[in-house]
C-alpha cells in the first residue's frame, strides 16, 4: 500500500511539472516583437500577444512564432525597402562626389574661359583701340566656338582655328594695305596663302596643337564625370528579385517571428545574402575599374601637358605676338600675295591719304601692348586652381575603385548591420554560429549560394547596358589621353563612331548614345548655352556644363608658354 501511494505521488508530481512546462511554452510573450513591429510603423491589429504555431509561414521557420501571414508579408516588403535604401545610402558618397566635382570643374572652366575672353578684349581695346573694336567679332567668334565645342557642339577644333587665322589675316591684310580695294574673291585668295606664307609665324601651329589636345582632354574628362555620375545613379537603384526579397526577409525579420527582434544576422550570413542580391552589380566592377583608370590618366594630362590654365592665361599675348609677326613681315607677305593673287585695284582713298592711313595703322601695331601686371590679372577662376581641382578628384577617383564588388562589405558592417559575436547571431534559423562558407562575388559564382537562389543564365539588362556605357567612355578617354577626339553618331543616325585628332568633323556629334530607358546624359544639345556664349554672357551655363570645364582645363595645360 505504501509503495502504491509512492507511485501515485511521483506520477502526480510529474504530471504537474509537465503541465507547468507546457503552459510556459504557450504563454511565451510576444511583447518585444509587438513593440519592435509598431516601431516600424505597422499597426498592432491582429498581432499576437503570445507565440502560436507557425505552419502558416512561407519564409520564416515554422516553429512557434509571433508572426501572422500578414506580418510576414509586410516584413518582406519592409526588407525590400530597407535593402534599396541601404544601397542608396552606401553609394551616396560615390554619387555625390561625381555630382559635386562635375559642378566644380564646370564652374572653373567656364569662368576661366570667360576671364580669358575679357582679358583679351580689355588688352586689345587698350592697345589697338578703334581698330580692334571694329574687328572684335573675329576674336569673339573664337571664344564662342571654343565654348560651343566644350558644351557639346559639333565643332571641328582644327578647322575652327584655321578659320580664325584666315579671317584675322584677311582683316589685318586690309588694314596694312588700306590704299587698295579688295573684293571677296581676292580675300578668299589671300586666305589660301595662310599655310604657305606663315604670316603669323609659328604661333598658329602651336596654338592649334595645344588648344586641340587640351580641349579634347577637358571635354572628355567632364563627359567622364557625367557618365560616372549617371552610371552610379542607375546602378544604385537596384532591381530586387523575388528570391532576393525572400533571403532578405529571412535575414532581417525572421528573428522577429522567433521572438528575437533585436538579434542581428551573422557576418558571413549577411555576406552571402548580399553577394547573391548584388551579384550583377559586382559584375560591373571590372569595367568600372578600367573606366576609373582611364579617368586618372586623363587627369594626369590635365595636370601636366594639357593644362588649360597654362593655355588660356597667355592666349592674348600669343595672339598679339602673331599680329606683331605679321606687322614685321608685312612687306614680304604683301608682295607674295600680290604675286599670287594679282595686283589689287587702288581704293577710293588715293595716294597720300592712303599712305598716311597706312602709316597710322602701322604705328598702332608697332605699339606693342603691355601685359597685365600680376595684380591686374583676373583672379583664379572659381576661387581655385586646376591643380587643386585635379589633385582632389584624383584622390576621390582612386577611392572609388572596386566600389561595386566591395558593396557587400560596406553593407555588412559588424555592430551596425551584423553581430560581432559569431556565436550569438542569427544564422537564418536560430541564434547560433553560421557555418556555410562565403561565396565569391559576381553572377557566375552564385550557383552554389546557400542563401539566395540566383539564375546565373539571366544577367540584369540594366547592368549590362551600364557596362557597355562605361566601355564606350573608357575608349573615348583613352583616345583623349593621346590627344585624339572620338565621337559617336547620334542615336537617330546610322553608322559607327570614328576618331580624329582635330575634334569633330562636319556632320558628327559629340553626343553619346546611351543604352537605357533614360535620356542620354552626355553631350545633350545646349543651344541655349551656345546662344549665351555667342552673346558674350558672363553668366554660367545652367545644367551639366562640366564637360566644357574639363575641356578648357586640358587646353590651358597644353598651351603653357612663357610670357615675353
Amino acid at each position: 500500500m505504501t509503495a502504491m501511494w509512492k507511485i501515485r505521488i511521483v506520477f502526480c508530481t510529474l504530471s504537474v511539472l509537465s503541465l507547468s512546462y507546457g503552459g510556459d511554452i504557450k504563454a511565451k510573450s510576444c511583447s518585444d516583437v509587438r513593440q519592435a513591429y509598431t516601431a516600424k510603423g505597422f499597426s498592432l491589429v491582429n498581432v499576437p500577444h503570445q507565440e502560436m504555431s507557425g505552419e502558416h509561414l512561407r519564409v520564416c521557420p515554422q516553429g512557434y512564432t509571433c508572426c501572422t501571414s500578414d506580418m510576414e508579408e509586410k516584413l518582406g516588403q519592409q526588407s525590400k525597402l530597407e535593402f534599396e535604401n541601404l544601397v542608396e545610402e552606401t553609394s551616396h558618397t560615390l554619387r555625390t562626389t561625381f555630382v559635386s566635382r562635375h559642378q566644380k570643374f564646370d564652374e572653373f572652366f567656364l569662368e576661366l574661359l570667360d576671364n580669358s575672353e575679357k582679358s583679351l578684349n580689355l588688352m586689345f581695346t587698350r592697345t589697338y583701340g578703334k581698330l580692334y573694336m571694329q574687328n572684335s567679332e573675329v576674336f569673339l567668334d573664337l571664344f564662342t566656338e571654343l565654348k560651343r565645342y566644350y558644351t557639346g557642339g559639333n565643332v571641328n577644333l582644327e578647322e575652327m582655328l584655321n578659320d580664325f587665322w584666315s579671317r584675322l589675316l584677311e582683316r589685318m591684310f586690309q588694314l596694312l594695305n588700306s590704299q587698295y580695294h579688295f573684293t571677296d574673291d581676292y580675300l578668299e585668295c589671300i586666305s589660301k596663302y595662310t599655310d604657305q606664307l606663315k604670316p603669323f609665324g609659328d604661333v598658329p601651329r602651336k596654338l592649334k596643337a595645344q588648344v586641340t589636345r587640351a580641349f579634347i582632354a577637358a571635354r572628355t574628362f567632364v563627359q567622364g564625370l557625367m557618365v560616372g555620375r549617371e552610371v552610379a545613379n542607375r546602378v544604385a537603384k537596384v532591381n530586387v528579385a523575388p528570391a532576393c526579397i525572400k533571403a532578405l526577409t529571412k535575414m532581417l525579420y525572421c528573428p522577429y517571428c522567433r521572438g528575437l527582434p533585436g538579434l542581428k544576422p551573422c557576418h558571413n550570413y549577411c555576406h552571402n545574402v548580399m553577394r547573391g542580391c548584388l551579384a550583377n552589380q559586382a559584375d560591373l566592377d571590372p569595367e568600372w575599374n578600367l573606366f576609373i583608370d582611364a579617368m586618372l590618366q586623363v587627369a594626369d594630362r590635365l595636370q601636366g601637358p594639357f593644362n588649360i590654365e597654362a593655355v588660356m592665361d597667355p592666349i592674348d599675348v600669343k595672339i598679339s605676338e602673331a599680329i606683331m609677326t605679321l606687322q614685321d613681315n608685312s612687306m614680304t607677305v604683301s608682295a607674295k600675295v600680290f604675286q599670287g593673287c594679282g595686283q589689287p585695284n587702288p581704293s577710293e582713298m588715293s595716294n597720300s591719304r592712303g599712305s598716311r592711313t597706312a602709316r597710322g595703322i602701322s604705328d598702332v601695331f608697332n605699339a606693342r601692348f603691355r601685359p597685365y601686371s600680376p595684380e591686374e590679372r583676373p583672379t583664379t577662376a572659381a576661387g581655385t586652381s586646376l591643380d587643386r581641382l585635379v589633385v582632389d578628384i584624383k584622390d576621390k577617383l582612386k577611392q572609388s575603385k572596386k566600389f561595386w564588388s566591395n558593396l557587400p562589405d560596406e553593407i555588412c558592417v559588424k555592430d551596425k548591420m551584423t553581430e560581432s559575436d559569431e556565436e550569438h547571431c542569427w544564422n537564418s534559423h536560430a541564434m547560433a554560429r553560421y557555418f556555410p562558407e562565403v561565396v565569391k562575388d559576381g553572377l557566375t559564382n552564385q550557383l552554389n549560394n546557400p542563401e539566395v537562389e540566383v539564375d546565373i543564365t539571366r544577367p540584369d539588362t540594366l547592368i549590362r547596358q551600364q557596362i557597355m556605357t562605361l566601355r564606350v567612355m573608357t575608349n573615348k578617354l583613352k583616345n583623349a589621353y593621346n590627344g585624339n577626339d572620338i565621337y559617336f553618331q547620334d542615336s537617330s543616325d546610322e553608322g559607327s563612331g570614328s576618331a580624329s585628332g582635330s575634334g569633330c568633323t562636319d556632320g558628327c556629334t559629340t553626343e553619346f548614345v546611351f543604352v537605357g530607358s533614360e535620356a542620354p546624359v552626355v553631350g545633350a544639345d545646349r543651344s541655349d548655352e551656345r546662344a549665351s556664349a555667342a552673346a558674350g554672357s558672363a553668366a554660367h551655363h545652367p545644367g551639366p556644363s562640366l564637360v566644357l570645364t574639363l575641356t578648357l582645363t586640358a587646353l590651358v595645360t597644353s598651351m603653357s608658354w612663357p610670357r615675353r
